[in-house]
């Protein structure tokens, strides 16, 4: 009888033991200081137990592999966030439900690389001047696209993307460059690739309206044809970016200046795109109205004035730079 008594309390113990160690919260983790588990694909129930013990996630190894044996569930893969205490049960749950951590990453339509590489910067994924180094030497992602590309500029699709904490710019670039590749396949551009996106990247930080893009687009390719120098405004500030000379103006010197880029003083496209174009400009390159108009201005409303003319575009000009401030 005492024998079964004692056995008794030793097995009462163990469950004790064991539902302390299953259910009471844990962890070294706080807010201002979180935990990162990184789960390798392939990764046993054991190496897991044993990442999140010696991380501090979980009080045991124990724990994690009663739990597994209990409940069975598959366990994902992937980098997990834990930033304050918590019992086994709910570490566990979120591994078995794939409860990733990733950072969102949105790239608006329009955006450079020196924005992309603030706004990289500014997630905590990468350092800009690390980011930007890596966009400039990893242009073997386009090589078949765009074999001379200085830069990945244009190809390096907007969208919102979610990445782990320890993501590499390299990886950052090559998921949107595939995606870029994704649309770019499902537009069937299979044209003259590069040509499509510098126009597209054109068109994007011209206007804003979706109507007007074709518009503009049909423009630019109507000033090709008749050799006349596109004259675009965001050509000349990206330049001025380029050479680190941008003062957030533009001035008659930056019109001056002897640049590639400078669409004021060289006829035809240029050498690479100016920003990354989203699906609607891309689109409009693709498909350009057809007209015969050779100019556009900025109404000040938000929309562009068409003009077959210089003298029809320079009284346009006139009528909007006269237009008392606030009239519609």
């Amino acid at each position: 009888m005492k024998f079964f008594a004692t056995l008794l309390i030793l097995v009462l113990i163990a469950a004790g033991l064991g539902a302390w160690l299953v259910y009471a919260p844990f962890g070294a983790a706080t807010s201002s200081n979180p935990i990162y588990v990184d789960i390798a694909p392939g990764s046993g129930t054991q190496s897991i137990a044993a990442q999140l013990e010696n991380s501090g996630a979980i009080r045991s190894r124990l724990a994690f592999l009663i739990l597994r044996a209990l409940k069975g569930d598959k366990l994902k893969a992937g980098e997990y966030r834990f930033d304050d205490a918590a019992p086994a049960t709910e570490v566990y749950a979120r591994i078995a439900r794939g409860d990733v951590y990733t950072i969102a990453l949105t790239i608006p339509e329009g955006y450079n690389i020196f924005d992309i590489a603030d706004a990289v910067d500014k997630a905590g994924l990468v350092s800009h001047d690390k980011f930007l180094a890596a966009e400039r030497a990893d242009t073997n992602l386009i090589s078949d696209l765009s074999p001379n590309a200085p830069s990945l500029e244009g190809y390096l699709f907007p969208d919102t993307y979610r990445f782990p904490h320890h993501i590499t710019a390299e990886k950052i670039l090559s998921t949107m460059v595939h995606r870029f590749r994704t649309e770019a396949t499902q537009l069937g551009m299979t044209g003259d690739m590069n040509r499509d996106v510098i126009m597209a990247s054109l068109v994007e930080k011209e206007v804003a309206q979706g109507p007007e893009r074709p518009m503009v687009a049909g423009v630019f390719f109507n000033r090709l044809a008749h050799n006349m120098p596109l004259a675009t405004d965001p050509t000349i500030i990206y330049a001025a970016l380029l050479n680190n000379r941008w003062r957030g103006t533009i001035y008659a010197s930056d019109l001056k200046y002897d640049s590639s880029y400078n669409t004021y003083i060289h006829a035809g496209l240029p050498p690479g795109p100016i920003c990354n174009p989203g699906l609607a400009a891309l689109k409009a390159a693709l498909s350009p109205a057809h007209t015969d108009y050779l100019y556009f201005v900025a109404d000040g409303q938000g929309h562009s004035v068409f003009s077959a003319t210089l003298a029809q575009h320079n009284q346009h000009v006139q009528a909007f730079r006269h237009r008392p401030s606030g009239s519609q």
